[in-house]
C-alpha cells in the first residue's frame, strides 16, 4: 500500500493483525496500578483511542494548550503525544488501516475532538454525520442512492425542479451547527444535464453574523446583501465539446441548463475569501449545506489546505507539495478515479472561487481554462531552479542538437537608437491615473482625428507611458535605453516616414458596441453624435461629414450633452470605467474622470452643464450613483463629486432635471424614483405606483416646459415594456394618469384600445408630441394625451432610441440592429444617417470602378456599401456565417464564401447567381481574383485549393487539390494572393510552416520555402502567418511569421532578401503592399502600421491605433489613395502622401470585353419548375427606397421579405437549384439595403394593400402515385397552420400538455419500441408520444406542425428520428430527438414530398431518408452532424429501406422498380451510393415491392403488393425463393433469428419459421423450407411492428388506430393504445372525472379512465355516425352516457354494466347537440333540421318538440341550474340553443312540472359569406362564474368573443379574436376561455384581462373542446387526435 509522509494514515489500534503477547498485558497491568496508587503523577500516555485521523507532523508540532482538561501537564501531553505516534507509525505502517471517520470521533475523548485533531486535515461531512441514516441529516423529495459506473461508487442522487421540495440538508435540525472551521469547502458533484440545481452554505462569521452562500446555474446574475451572497455558477462541458469551446470564448450569458455533456465536478470554495471580500467579514465555520435539486454527489468535506484533485501523491512528492504548506493532493476516499494513461482533467472538471484564470462573467463560479496545470501552488513559494545534470547523449542526438543550436542561438543585437516623441496629446487637467495592466499598443490623437507617430527601433520596449489614465499609452520603442537621453537636435537629423502622419482617419461605417441607446442631437439640429465601439462620432445629416472624438480604451456605454451642446460627457463600459468630458466645438478632452470600478451604463447632464450624474457599478458589483460638480471644467477647472449613493434598486435611465440642478429621476425593473442632493448627500424616494409596482420601466422624459415653473408644475413620463406610459406628478410623487399603448387592429378608425400591449424601449418629449420606440420596430409620435397614433415608422428591428430634435421638428430613432436615423415630422420622410454591423467585420474587398465596398460579418450578413455615401446597398443575411468576399477586378460580381464551404458568385447588375460551389467541406479561408480576371481561387480550413475558370458561362471549376493549404481558420479571409501579373498563386501549406507558390493557371507547385528555418537568426521555429505579393516586385513574397516578423522571400530561389522583427506586439493578422510598392501595411491586434517598404529610414513605421477589437484584415484601395481595415467596424483612412507620377504598372491590361454583362446575364434563363412556392434565385436585394409620404390618405406597404434557402432578393426570379437544408445549414432571410420603413398617418387613412408576390407553378406531367398502400398519403385536410400565433415562452405556459389519446393509424413505421432499453415511442397527430409502460406516463416531443407519417430509432436507443410533411409545398421536415432530455439536436428539411422511409444504419453512423412517389430521392446523412453526404434519384416509387445487419456499408430498398442494392463507399469525407437494381422475379408476376427486411446472416427478405415473399442473396443479387404468405399486400415485415413476421391488408399478422431457408439450394420446393408457425387477426390493416430478439412478444400498430401487444407463447393480444380512426365529433367528462367519453364518425363511443387514460368500454353501433354525446349529473354507481346517432336516433350505454340501457328515436334526421338537463330528469337534443326534442331518459317518451330554430342545424345545447324569478318566469334552470343562423334562444324550464319558457331570443347579424368552405359555426355557451352572461360566437362582422347580458339586454362586453372560432369551452372555476380555430390554432383566454397564449400542437383544424368541470383538466379534438392538457392558468 503506497502511503505518503505527509499524509499519515490514521492507526487502528485493535487491528486484528497487531497481538499483544500475555506478557505485555501482564506489564502493562502492573503500570496502570502503579500509576493509579500516585495520584499526583501525571499520565504519561496518551489518552485511550481506538482511532486518529490527522496528520502526525502537524500534530506533533500543535502545542496542547488545554492540557488541564486532561489533569496533565502541556509539555508532557505535547511529547507523549508526538513520540508515541511517531512510533507506531514507524512500526505499524505496513499493517495500517484508515479508520472511518465517525470512529475517531467514539473513541476520542469529546474535548480533544473539538479543539484539536478531527478536523484536520479535512472532514469527511457525509460520513461525519452519517448521511446514509438520516439522522443528524435530512431529505425531501426525491433523494436516492445509486450505483455510479465512472465513480465505481455510491453516489447519492436528487432529482425534480423544485429545489424547496427536493434537498439534502445537514444538519438535519437549524438549532444544530456542523461546527466546521476548515476555510476551504470542497463539494464533488455532477449536475443533471438540461436541469438547474442549487446549493446553499449557511456560514457563521467571528461577529456572530449568519451569511448565506449560495450558488446555482439558476440566477441570472451576482446578489449581494448584508447576509446573503448569490453566485451564478456556469456548468462546465466534456473536453472539445461545443459548450466549452462556447464557454471558453463567450463573455457573458452562458448561466443556464447543465449542457448534456456535463462532467463530475471538484469545486472548491473559499469561505473566508467570500466573506472576506464580498461582506467584510472574518470566517467563523459552517453551519450547514442544502444541496437542492437536479444533482448527483458523491461527498463534500472542508480542510484548511488547498488540495489539488489532479495530482497523485507519487506526483506530489515529485513537486514537493506538503501539507505542512498548506496544500497537497487530494485524499483518496474524496479522488475521481483515473485510469492509466489518461489525465483527470480530460475526465472531471475542476472548479476554484476565486479563479486564478479569467473569469467570465464577473462574480460567477466557472472553470478556469488558462491551463490544465496543477493549480494548488503553495503559498509563498519561492521557486527553485534545479541544478544542471549530466547526460550521456549519442551521436545521432548530438548531431541534430548541434543544428537547432545553430538554429535557436541567440545573436547579438545591434546597438539601439535614442527614443523619439514627437508631441504628446493634451487631454486636459486630470489627475493620472496608472494603470500597468494595459498591453494594448496605443496611439494618442487630438479630437480631430489626428494621429501621432510610433518611433521603432530594433531592441526592446520601454514600458508604456501613461499619458493620460485613461488607459491610452504612448509606446515609446527604444533601441538602447542608456542612448535614451538624445538632444532634440540628434532626434531632427534622424530620417523618417513622411508626412507624418501618413493616414487621417475619415470616415468610419459603424454605429453602437456597447449600446444602441445612445444617440444625442446637437442644439442646432445639423448634427447627430452617436458612438462607434470605443469612437465618438459627431456627423453632420446634411453632408455626412464625420468629425472623431477619439480616447476611450473600451467601448463607449454613455453619452450626454449639457443643454447648449457645447459640453459632451461620454463613459465607456469594462473594467476600467471611466467619464470623459469634452469640448463639443473644438474636440477636445478637459478631464476624465473615474469614480466608477466598472460598467458605467448611464450619464446624464444638467442643462446649465454644472452637473453630470452617472451610473455604474463600484468594486464591490453594486450599483453606485455619482454625482459631480462639472461646473468649472470648461475653463480648466477640477471635477469633485457632489455626492455618491450605493442602491439595491434597478436603474435602466437615470436623468437630471432640466428646471433644477440638484434633482433626479431613474427608472428600472419595478420602481420609478425621484433623487435630490442635498447637503452633500444623494436622497431618494420611490413613486407610489400602485398596482404599477411590476411593470419593468424602461425610459422616464420630463414634460417641456419652462425651468422657471413651480415645481408642481411640472409632469414626468415613465415608458416601461408593457405598454404603460405614467404620468406623474413631480411635486406630489404620484401617478396622475395611467395610459397603455397597445397594437391596433381597427387602423382606419385611428383607435388603440385592442390588442396586447406595446413594449416600449424609449420615450421623447416635445411641446406638441410624444415619441416612443418600441420592440416591435415602431417609432410612433403620439399627441400628448395619447388619444391616436399620427405618424409612425416601422424599423426592421426593435427601436432601441428615440431623441426630438431641440426644434421639434425632427426625431431621431435608433435600433438594436445597428441602425441610426431619423423621421421628418413635417415632410413625413425618413433618413438613414447609419447602418451598422451587429457583429465584428470578418473580411472585405474593394470594388475601385464603381467604388464599392463589401463586407463579410460575424453577424451573418454580406453587406456592399457605397465608399461615398457610406449608405449599404445591399444585405445578404444567412444562417451559414459569411468567412471571405472577393470583388472581381472588373465586373459587378462578387464572390462570397461560407463556413460550410460553399462558394457562391453574384452578379450584382443583373441580380443572378452565377454560380454556387460545394468544392469545399471547411470553412472558406480564402477567395482572390487573378488581377486579370480570368480565373477564381479558394481555399478552406480543411486544407483544399480549388481553381475556378471565370471566362467561361458556367464559372467551371478546372482544379481542385486537397491537404495543400494549411489547416485551420486563423489565416482567413485572405489566406490567397495572386501576383499582379497573373502568374502566381501564394499561400501558406501544406504545413504551417512552409509557403508554397503555385502556377496561377493549373496550380503546378513551382516552388515550397520553409519559412522555420529560413531565418538562421531566429531563436525559435516560426510559422507563417500571412503571404502577399509585391505588385511591383513581382519578384518579391512578403510572410508574416508567428515571431513578429516579415520575411522577404525571392519568388525564383526561395531565398530571404530582408527581414524586420518585433513588427508588432502581438501578431500580424493582415498584410498589404501598395501598388507602387512604397508602402508597406501592416495589422497587429488593434493597430495599424505604415511602414517604408525599402526599409531604408532611421524610423520606417508609423503606428495608428482607433479599433476597440483585434483587426481582421487591411489593405489599400485600389486607386491607392486610403486605406480600409475592419474588425469591429470598418474604418476609411486617407493616404496623405504624394503619388509619385512616374509608376508604371506592370500588369497586363484588363479586357474591356468583361466589363460588360456576363453571357448569363444576357440570356434567358428558363424558369424552375416550383409548385405553389415563392421564388428567390439567391440574389441580393436592391436598394430599398426611402419611404415617401404623397398626399394623405398615406399608403406606403413595408417590403415583403422572402424565405429562401440560400439568399433572399427583391428583383424579378431566376433559375436557381434548389439548396438541401438542415438544422446548420443554410437558411436565409434577405433584408432590404436600406431601412424599410412604413409611415402611415393614421388619421383618415385606409387600409394598407399588400403586394403580391407571383406564384410560378410546375408545368410537365405530374407524378402517379403507386398502386400500394404501403406508400404513405397524408390524411387531406383544409387547414393551413397560422404562423403568426403566439406561442409562449418555455416555463410560461398556462396549460402544459398532459397525455395525448390515441395512435396515428394514418402513418407507417410510426411507431418503435426497444424492449432492452424500454424505449416505446409512436406518433399521433404531430406529437411524438414517448411512453413509459410500466407507469403509462407520457413525454411528448413536440416540434412538426403537420402528420408525422414514420419514425425511427438509432440500435442504442438514444436518438429518435421523426418526419412529416411540409405545409403549403414546402420541404418535408425531420425532426431528430434525444431521448434523453427530450430535446430536438437537429432537423433536416430536404425531400419536397413526404418522407416514406427512414433508417439508422447498424453502426449508427448514418441515417437514410427516402422520398415518396413524387420526390423519390435516396439521402444519405451523418447521423453526428446531420450533414448531407450523398443522394441518389432513382425511377419509381421507393416503399421501404434497410440497412444490412453484417456490412454497415450495405443497404436495400424496394419498390415499383424492384430492389435496389445499394452500396456506400467512403474516401476521406467524401462519400458516394453505388446503385444496382434488380427487377422483381418473374414467378411472382407485375408486382410492387412493398416491404423488406434481412436476417442475421444478411439474407434479404422482401414483399409484394401480391403477397408473396421473395428470399434475396445480397451477395449475387438474385432472388432464390419465393413463396405466397398471404392474400392480400404484405406491408410489414421483420425478421428475428429463424422466424419471420408477415403482416398484411388482410388483418393477419403471421408467424413464419424460415430456419432452413440459410442452407437452401436452388431449384429446391420451397414449399418445404418455411413453416407458418402462428397467426392472428386484428382491428386492421398492419402499418407498424416492432417484436424482440427471439419474435416471442412485439408491438405491432394498425389502421384502426390500435397499439396491440403481442405474445406469441400465449398466442394473446392486449390494446396498449385506442384511438379513434375516424373524425372525432365530440367528448365529455362524468361530473366526478373519473371518467371521459369520447365519440367519432365510426359509429363508436368509448369511455376511458381519466387516471390512466387506458380505455375501458367502447360501445359499436355499426353503419352508423354518431354526432354527440352526453353524460349527466349522477353519481358513479348510475353512471351512463347518451349518444346521438346520423339515423336520428339516441341511445343510452350504462357504464357499470357495459350494456346499451336504451333507444330513443326522438328525429327523424341527424342528431346534432345532446345535453341531459341540470337535474338529470330529460335529455334535450337537437336534429340537423333545427328542431329540439325533449325526452324522458325512464319511459323514451319525447315530452315535447322545440320548432322555434326549425330549417338551422343546432350547434350547441347547454343546461344550467338557475332561477329566474326576477323575469316573472317559474323555473329552476335555465338552457339555451343556438343554431347555424347565428340565432340563441334562452329558456326558463321546471321538467318535473313539464314548464319550459322562452326567456330570450338573439340574433347576430353578419354579412354574407363568400367563401367556398362552410361559415364558422356559430356557439354559445353560459358563463360559469354569471349564468346571467351568454358567450356567443360565430360569423359575423368581427372575430369575437360577445358577452350579453340577459338582465341588461346587450353585449356589455366583447374579447377581439384573430381567427374564427370553430369551438370554445369556458372553466367553471376560473375566467379562461379556450377558442380553437382552423388555423390549427388553440388559444387560451383570460376574459378579465384579455391576455392569451397560443398552442400549436394540432396537425388540423380543431373542432371540439372542453373543460372538466372542475376546470383543472381541458380536451381539445382535431380529427381523431385527442389531447388532454393540465390547466395552470394564465
Amino acid at each position: 500500500m503506497e502511503c505518503d509522509a505527509d499524509w499519515a494514515p490514521s492507526l487502528h489500534l485493535g487491528h486484528t493483525e497487531v497481538k499483544a503477547s500475555n506478557l505485555d498485558r501482564s506489564n502493562r497491568r502492573v503500570k496502570r496500578q502503579q500509576k493509579s496508587q500516585t495520584p499526583a503523577s501525571p499520565v504519561t500516555g496518551p489518552p485511550t483511542r481506538d482511532n486518529t485521523d490527522h496528520e502526525a507532523e502537524i500534530v506533533a508540532a500543535a502545542p496542547l494548550n488545554q492540557g488541564h482538561l486532561f489533569n496533565i501537564t502541556r509539555q508532557h501531553a505535547s511529547t507523549v503525544f508526538c513520540d508515541t505516534i511517531h512510533v507506531l507509525y514507524a512500526h505499524l505502517s505496513p499493517l495500517v488501516h484508515w479508520p472511518e471517520r465517525h470512529g475517531m470521533e467514539v473513541s476520542m475523548p469529546h474535548q480533544f475532538v473539538e479543539l484539536y485533531v478531527w478536523q484536520h486535515p479535512y472532514v469527511n461531512i457525509f460520513k461525519h454525520v452519517r448521511v446514509e441514516e438520516w439522522k443528524k441529516s435530512a431529505k425531501k423529495g426525491d433523494v436516492s442512492t445509486c450505483m455510479d459506473k465512472s465513480l465505481r461508487s455510491v453516489v447519492f442522487r436528487i432529482k425534480g425542479p423544485v429545489p424547496a421540495s427536493n434537498y439534502i440538508l445537514i444538519p438535519r435540525s437549524s438549532s444544530h451547527s456542523l461546527g466546521l472551521t476548515g476555510r476551504y469547502f470542497y463539494l464533488l458533484f455532477k449536475p443533471t444535464p438540461a436541469k438547474y440545481f442549487v446549493v446553499h452554505l449557511d456560514v457563521a462569521a467571528k461577529d456572530g453574523q449568519g451569511v448565506r452562500v449560495s450558488f446555482s446555474n439558476m440566477f441570472k446574475e451576482f446578489k449581494c446583501t448584508a447576509t446573503w451572497v448569490q453566485f451564478p455558477f456556469l456548468c462546465g462541458a466534456a473536453k472539445d465539446s461545443v459548450y466549452e469551446s462556447t464557454a471558453k470564448s463567450a463573455r457573458h450569458d452562458l448561466v443556464g441548463p447543465a449542457p448534456s455533456m456535463v462532467r463530475w465536478t471538484c469545486l472548491m470554495l473559499d469561505l473566508q475569501y467570500t466573506l472576506s471580500v464580498y461582506l467584510n467579514r472574518h470566517h467563523s465555520h459552517l453551519k450547514s449545506v442544502k444541496l437542492c435539486a437536479n444533482m448527483v454527489v458523491k461527498n463534500m468535506f472542508t480542510s484548511d489546505l488547498l488540495l489539488d484533485p489532479g495530482v497523485s501523491f507519487s506526483e506530489a512528492k515529485r513537486m514537493g507539495l506538503a501539507t505542512s504548506q498548506g496544500t497537497g493532493p487530494m485524499p483518496r476516499d474524496m479522488s475521481f478515479p483515473v485510469p492509466k494513461g489518461n489525465s483527470w482533467h480530460d475526465l472531471y472538471d475542476y472548479i476554484r472561487f476565486p479563479s486564478e484564470g479569467t473569469k467570465l462573467p464577473f462574480d460567477s463560479i466557472q472553470k478556469s481554462f488558462p491551463s490544465h496545470a496543477p493549480e494548488c501552488v503553495p503559498p509563498q513559494k519561492i521557486p527553485m531552479r534545479e541544478e544542471a545534470r549530466c547526460v550521456n547523449l549519442s551521436k545521432p542526438v548530438r548531431e541534430r542538437l548541434s543544428l537547432i543550436q545553430q538554429i535557436t542561438s541567440p545573436r547579438p543585437l545591434p546597438r539601439s537608437r535614442a527614443p523619439l516623441v514627437t508631441s504628446v496629446p493634451e487631454l486636459g487637467v486630470v489627475s493620472t491615473i496608472h494603470n500597468g495592466n494595459h498591453s494594448n499598443e496605443d496611439w494618442c490623437c487630438h479630437g480631430g482625428g489626428q494621429c501621432q507617430q510610433e518611433l521603432t527601433g530594433c531592441g526592446p520596449s520601454r514600458p508604456p507611458c501613461v499619458a493620460d489614465g485613461g488607459g491610452m499609452h504612448l509606446y515609446v520603442h527604444t533601441e538602447d535605453d542608456n542612448n535614451s537621453s538624445e538632444d532634440s537636435e540628434a532626434e531632427e537629423t534622424r530620417v523618417k516616414l513622411h508626412p507624418d502622419p501618413i493616414l487621417r482617419l475619415n470616415r468610419i461605417i459603424g454605429f453602437g458596441g456597447a449600446t444602441t441607446k445612445c444617440a444625442l442631437w446637437t442644439k442646432s439640429g445639423d448634427a447627430v453624435v452617436y458612438p462607434c465601439h470605443a469612437i465618438i462620432i459627431s456627423m453632420k445629416i446634411s453632408t455626412s461629414q464625420q468629425r472623431f472624438f477619439i480616447g476611450h480604451t473600451d467601448k463607449v456605454s454613455a453619452l450626454a450633452f449639457n443643454g447648449n451642446t457645447t459640453v459632451l460627457a461620454s463613459a465607456q463600459t469594462g473594467k476600467h470605467s471611466f467619464v470623459r468630458i469634452w469640448n463639443y466645438h473644438k474636440g477636445n478632452c478637459l478631464t476624465m474622470i473615474r469614480t466608477h470600478s466598472h460598467s458605467l451604463s448611464s450619464l446624464s447632464f444638467s442643462y446649465s452643464g454644472g452637473v453630470l450624474c452617472g451610473v455604474g457599478k463600484d468594486s464591490h458589483y453594486k450599483t453606485m450613483v455619482v454625482v459631480w460638480n462639472t461646473l468649472h471644467v470648461i475653463k480648466g477647472g477640477e471635477v469633485t463629486v457632489l455626492a455618491k449613493a450605493h442602491t439595491e434598486v434597478d436603474i435602466h435611465t437615470m436623468m437630471v432635471a432640466f428646471f433644477d440642478d440638484t434633482r433626479m429621476v431613474s427608472c428600472g425593473r419595478d420602481n420609478v424614483r425621484l433623487w435630490r442632493v442635498r447637503n452633500g448627500a444623494l436622497r431618494s424616494c420611490p413613486v407610489n405606483l400602485e398596482g404599477y409596482h411590476s411593470l419593468d420601466f424602461t425610459d422616464v422624459a420630463f414634460e417641456e416646459g419652462d425651468s422657471e415653473q413651480q415645481l408642481e408644475d411640472h409632469t414626468l413620463f415613465a415608458s416601461s415594456r408593457s405598454g404603460h406610459i405614467l404620468e406623474i406628478d413631480y411635486s406630489r410623487v404620484v401617478i396622475k394618469n395611467v395610459r397603455r399603448l397597445r397594437h391596433s387592429h381597427r387602423r382606419e378608425q385611428g383607435t388603440l384600445n385592442t390588442g396586447p400591449g406595446i413594449a416600449v424601449n424609449s420615450i421623447s418629449l416635445s411641446s406638441t408630441f410624444c415619441a416612443t420606440g418600441s420592440e416591435d420596430g415602431f417609432l410612433r409620435l403620439w399627441p400628448l394625451d395619447f388619444s391616436a397614433v399620427f405618424l409612425e415608422a416601422e424599423h426592421e428591428g426593435p427601436v432601441s432610441l428615440v431623441s426630438v430634435s431641440a426644434d421639434g421638428l425632427q426625431v431621431l430613432a435608433g435600433t438594436s440592429t445597428g441602425n441610426l436615423g431619423y423621421l421628418d415630422v413635417s415632410s413625413r420622410g425618413y433618413s438613414t444617417v447609419m447602418r451598422s454591423h451587429t457583429d465584428s467585420v470578418l473580411g472585405f474587398s474593394v470594388d475601385g470602378i464603381r467604388r464599392h465596398l463589401a463586407t463579410a460579418s460575424g453577424d451573418g450578413t454580406v453587406r456592399i456599401w457605397n465608399m461615398d455615401s457610406l449608405q449599404q446597398l445591399y444585405d445578404f443575411v444567412s444562417e451559414d456565417s459569411p468567412s471571405s468576399v472577393a470583388f472581381h477586378p472588373s465586373q459587378q460580381v462578387v464572390s462570397c464564401g461560407f463556413s460550410s464551404g460553399i462558394v457562391r458568385v453574384f452578379d450584382i447588375s443583373t441580380a443572378q447567381l452565377l454560380a454556387e460551389h460545394k468544392q469545399h467541406k471547411g470553412e472558406v479561408v480564402g477567395l482572390a481574383f487573378s488581377p486579370d480576371g480570368e480565373l477564381m481561387y479558394s481555399a478552406c480550413s480543411l486544407g483544399s485549393l480549388a481553381l475556378y475558370n471565370f471566362s467561361e458561362e458556367d464559372h467551371r471549376v478546372i482544379r481542385r487539390l486537397c491537404n495543400v493549404v494549411a489547416r485551420g481558420t486563423e489565416r482567413a479571409p485572405d489566406a490567397l494572393t495572386v501576383s499582379s501579373d497573373s502568374r502566381c498563386l501564394a499561400f501558406v501549406g501544406p504545413s504551417e510552416f512552409t509557403v508554397t507558390i503555385t502556377d496561377a493557371q493549373s496550380l503546378d507547385e513551382l516552388l515550397r520555402v520553409d519559412v522555420s528555418i529560413l531565418d538562421v537568426d531566429s531563436t525559435s521555429l516560426d510559422s507563417a502567418l500571412k503571404v502577399c505579393f509585391s505588385p511591383a516586385c513581382t519578384g518579391h513574397l512578403l510572410v508574416a511569421t508567428s515571431a513578429n516578423k516579415i520575411l522577404w522571400v525571392s519568388t525564383k530561389t526561395g531565398r530571404l532578401l530582408r527581414k524586420v522583427s518585433k513588427v508588432h506586439k502581438h501578431r500580424c493578422s493582415s498584410l498589404a503592399v501598395s501598388e507602387d510598392s512604397r508602402f508597406l501595411l501592416t495589422a497587429g491586434h488593434k493597430a495599424i502600421k505604415v511602414w517604408d517598404y525599402n526599409m531604408q529610414l532611421d524610423l520606417n513605421s508609423q503606428i495608428f491605433v482607433g479599433h476597440s477589437q483585434p483587426i481582421r484584415q487591411v489593405s489599400f484601395t485600389p486607386d491607392q489613395l486610403g486605406v480600409v481595415s475592419v474588425g469591429d467596424a470598418i474604418f476609411l483612412w486617407d493616404i496623405l502622401a504624394h503619388p509619385v507620377d512616374s509608376l508604371t504598372d506592370s500588369r497586363p491590361p484588363l479586357k474591356l470585353s468583361r466589363v460588360s454583362p456576363p453571357k448569363s446575364a444576357l440570356k434567358a434563363q428558363p424558369e424552375p419548375k416550383v409548385n405553389g412556392m415563392r421564388l428567390s434565385s439567391g440574389m441580393p436585394r436592391e436598394t430599398a427606397p426611402l419611404p415617401s409620404s404623397p398626399s394623405p390618405p398615406l399608403d406606403i406597404s413595408t417590403i415583403d421579405q422572402v424565405d429562401q434557402e440560400a439568399f433572399g432578393f427583391l428583383s424579378p426570379p431566376q433559375a436557381s437549384p434548389p439548396v438541401p437544408t438542415s438544422g446548420s445549414g443554410l437558411s436565409s432571410v434577405s433584408r432590404p439595403a436600406m431601412s424599410f420603413l412604413k409611415v402611415t398617418e393614421l388619421t383618415n387613412s385606409s387600409p394598407i394593400d399588400t403586394s403580391q408576390v407571383d406564384e410560378v407553378e410546375f408545368k410537365g406531367k405530374k407524378p402517379t402515385r403507386p398502386d400500394c398502400y404501403r406508400h404513405f398519403t397524408p390524411r387531406f385536410k383544409t387547414s393551413t397552420l397560422d404562423q403568426t400565433a403566439v406561442v409562449p415562452q418555455p416555463g410560461g405556459e398556462g396549460m402544459r400538455l398532459k397525455a395525448v389519446i390515441g395512435y396515428n393509424g394514418n402513418g407507417r413505421s410510426n411507431m418503435v419500441w426497444s424492449p432492452d432499453q424500454g424505449l416505446f415511442a409512436y406518433s399521433c397527430g404531430c406529437v411524438v408520444v414517448v411512453e413509459y409502460l410500466h407507469t403509462g406516463c407520457q413525454r411528448h416531443l413536440l416540434g412538426h406542425t403537420e402528420e408525422i407519417s414514420l419514425l425511427a430509432v438509432t440500435n442504442d436507443a438514444q436518438t429518435v428520428a421523426s418526419a412529416a410533411g411540409g405545409s403549403s409545398g414546402s420541404r418535408s421536415l425531420i425532426c431528430i430527438w434525444d431521448i434523453q432530455n427530450g430535446a430536438c439536436r437537429n432537423t433536416i428539411s430536404y425531400h419536397r414530398g413526404a418522407v416514406q422511409c427512414l433508417a439508422f444504419s447498424r453502426d449508427d453512423l448514418f441515417l437514410l431518408s427516402v422520398g415518396d412517389f413524387s420526390d423519390p430521392e435516396v439521402a444519405l446523412w451523418s447521423s453526428r452532424t446531420f450533414q448531407l453526404l450523398s443522394t441518389v434519384n432513382v425511377s419509381g416509387s421507393i416503399h421501404d429501406a434497410a440497412f444490412s445487419p453484417s456490412a454497415a456499408n450495405q443497404l436495400a430498398c424496394v419498390g415499383s422498380q424492384g430492389v435496389f442494392f445499394c452500396l456506400i463507399h467512403t474516401q476521406g469525407l467524401d462519400v458516394d451510393l453505388e446503385v444496382q437494381r434488380v427487377s422483381a422475379p418473374e414467378e411472382v408476376g407485375d408486382v410492387e415491392l412493398t416491404a423488406l427486411c434481412y436476417d442475421t446472416n444478411s439474407i434479404l427478405f422482401t414483399a409484394t403488393n401480391g403477397g408473396h415473399v421473395c428470399v434475396w442473396d445480397p451477395n449475387a443479387q438474385r432472388c432464390f425463393m419465393t413463396w405466397e404468405a398471404d392474400e392480400g399486400e404484405i406491408r410489414v415485415l421483420l425478421c428475428r433469428g429463424n422466424r419471420l413476421l408477415t403482416g398484411s391488408n388482410t388483418r393477419w399478422l403471421r408467424l413464419w419459421g424460415v430456419e432452413a431457408v440459410q442452407g437452401m439450394e436452388p431449384g429446391a420446393d420451397s414449399g418445404a423450407m418455411v413453416v407458418l408457425e402462428q397467426e392472428m387477426m386484428l382491428d386492421g390493416t398492419i402499418v407498424s411492428a416492432a417484436f424482440d430478439c427471439t419474435m416471442d412478444m412485439g408491438i405491432v400498430g394498425t389502421t384502426a388506430g390500435t397499439l396491440w401487444y403481442i405474445n406469441w407463447k400465449d398466442n394473446s393480444s392486449i390494446r396498449l393504445v385506442s384511438g379513434h380512426k375516424t373524425k372525432v365529433n365530440g367528448v365529455v367528462f362524468s361530473s366526478d372525472e373519473s371518467h371521459f367519453a369520447s365519440c367519432g364518425e365510426d359509429g363508436s363511443v368509448r369511455v376511458w379512465s381519466a387516471s390512466s387514460n387506458e380505455l375501458v368500454v367502447q360501445f359499436q353501433v355499426l353503419n352508423r355516425g354518431c354526432g354527440c354525446v352526453c353524460s349527466p349529473v349522477l353519481s358513479s354507481s348510475k353512471a351512463c352516457v347518451a349518444a346521438g346517432y346520423s339515423d336520428g336516433t339516441l341511445r343510452i350505454f350504462r357504464l357499470a354494466s357495459s350494456e346499451m340501457e336504451m333507444k330513443l328515436h326522438p328525429h327523424p334526421v341527424a342528431v346534432t347537440a345532446i345535453q341531459y338537463s341540470a337535474n338529470g330528469h330529460v335529455i334535450l337534443s337537437a336534429g340537423k333540421n333545427g328542431l329540439v326534442a325533449v325526452s324522458n331518459p325512464v319511459n323514451a317518451a319525447t315530452v315535447r318538440v322545440i320548432g322555434d330554430h326549425k330549417g338551422a342545424p343546432i350547434t350547441t345545447i347547454q343546461c344550467v341550474n338557475k332561477q329566474y324569478k326576477e323575469f316573472g318566469l317559474e323555473g329552476n334552470e335555465m338552457w339555451l340553443a343556438a343554431s347555424a343562423d347565428r340565432r340563441v334562444s334562452v329558456w326558463a324550464a321546471d321538467w318535473s312540472k313539464n314548464k319550459c319558457d322562452l326567456l330570450d331570443w338573439l340574433t347576430f347579424p353578419a354579412p354574407a359569406y363568400l367563401g367556398d368552405d362552410d361559415p364558422p359555426p356559430s356557439l354559445a355557451a353560459f358563463c360559469p362564474a354569471d349564468p346571467d352572461l351568454v358567450v356567443y360566437t360565430g360569423y359575423g362582422v368581427e372575430k369575437e368573443l360577445s358577452f350579453y347580458s340577459l338582465a341588461k339586454k346587450r353585449v356589455v362586453k366583447q374579447v377581439v379574436l384573430s381567427h374564427w372560432a370553430t369551438c370554445f369551452s369556458l372553466s367553471s372555476k376560473t375566467h379562461l376561455i379556450a377558442v380553437g380555430s382552423k388555423e390549427r390554432v388553440l388559444k387560451l383566454i383570460k376574459s378579465t384581462s384579455g391576455r392569451f397564449q397560443d398552442f400549436l400542437h394540432h396537425s388540423d383544424s380543431l373542432q371540439t373542446c372542453h373543460f372538466s368541470p372542475s376546470g383543472r383538466l381541458l380536451f381539445t379534438v382535431a380529427y381523431n387526435e385527442i389531447l388532454l392538457w393540465e390547466v395552470q392558468g394564465l
